[in-house]
């Protein structure tokens, strides 16, 4: 048996519950790692609540959905090299906060020297997303970027890709002057408060936020501006929204949302690599917010919901 955490009821943390289940076993394809850190994303929280199981999430479910660790096994037509080789994983849409996690062997990253199983799922899903979100926003050298909700993983990342790449200005939305002192250590050049108040004039919004307030940041755009939404931890945007950017046809402006899923495999697996190698070098920073035993998974949940965390939560069933 090992340990691992479901979610019992819809709604709050204290619908989670830590259980035992029976040891996975890799079928053919697939690979077993014993787990030595768990992610904790926004994703996992949105499941919990009950707000996705139209789309087929069950009380039951176990979310996470990347893992690092140890190979411990292999199933059928794996390579025998990937037996005990450190690597960090994509589960899925779940399976991930548990001590001995499955993965597709197309799913894991060999992580390189120098590079920790906490760093790899700090880095591991957003970094992706960041990278893909730029791209998706057609960002060029020289422009100028705000980063909605920047202090959680993505948004860190997003700010140190946009000043790696040479933005003109990095702006960020966050909730205090403290966590702005942090983000301009990472690379922005600008802080706002949540509302953005006081900020116009970029090409490019990337948004991890949503929800009722997306629409006033339209116009905070220049014309021929981009935003691109790769998160919604505010929940779904007011049904009018499209009105208030038809308002601004004049301005040429364009939006559009992106998930990692629509990332073809290869091209994902390829940027993993590339990040999880610079991160090794020092050139980007994994940011955690505090690491937390499994069996604490409800803690780590309800520091989510408070909306206080700077970086990653991780979780470490070892």
């Amino acid at each position: 048996m090992v340990k691992a955490v479901e979610i019992r009821q819809f709604g709050g943390p204290d619908g989670l519950a830590v259980l035992d289940v029976p040891a996975p076993a890799p079928a053919a394809g697939q690979v077993l790692i014993g787990t030595e850190a768990i992610g904790v994303a926004g994703a996992d929280v949105v499941i919990r609540s009950g707000a996705l199981a139209s789309y087929g999430f069950t009380e039951g479910h176990i979310p996470g959905s990347e893992v690092a660790g140890t190979v411990t096994a292999l199933g059928d037509g794996v390579d025998p090299a990937w037996l005990g080789q450190r690597v960090w994983a994509f589960t899925g849409t779940g399976g991930g906060y548990v001590e001995q996690a499955i993965a597709s062997a197309e799913a894991i990253v060999a992580l390189p020297p120098g590079l920790s199983a906490v760093d790899s799922v700090t880095l591991g899903s957003s970094g992706v997303v960041a990278h893909f979100g730029l791209s998706h926003a057609h960002f060029a050298p020289g422009e100028s970027v705000l980063v909605r909700g920047a202090a959680g993983s993505i948004g860190i990342m997003t700010v140190q890709l946009a000043a790696m790449r040479g933005a003109g200005s990095v702006a960020v939305t966050t909730s205090s002057p403290e966590r702005g002192a942090r983000l301009r250590a990472l690379g922005a050049t600008q802080v706002l408060d949540r509302s953005g108040e006081g900020g116009t004039g970029y090409d490019v919004i990337i948004d991890v936020v949503a929800g009722a307030d997306l629409p006033t940041f339209f116009d905070r755009l220049t014309p021929n501006g981009r935003m691109v939404v790769v998160g919604a931890i505010a929940g779904q945007p007011p049904a009018e929204f499209g009105t208030k950017l038809m308002a601004s046809f004049q301005k040429s402006m364009s939006f559009a949302t992106f998930s990692a899923a629509t990332a073809p495999a290869a091209e994902q697996h390829a940027v993993r690599t590339e990040q999880f190698e610079a991160a090794a070098r020092g050139e980007l920073q994994p940011v955690v917010h505090e690491l937390l035993p499994l069996e604490q998974a409800v803690l780590a949940h309800r520091k989510m919901d408070d909306g206080e965390v700077f970086g990653r939560i991780v979780l470490t069933p070892r």
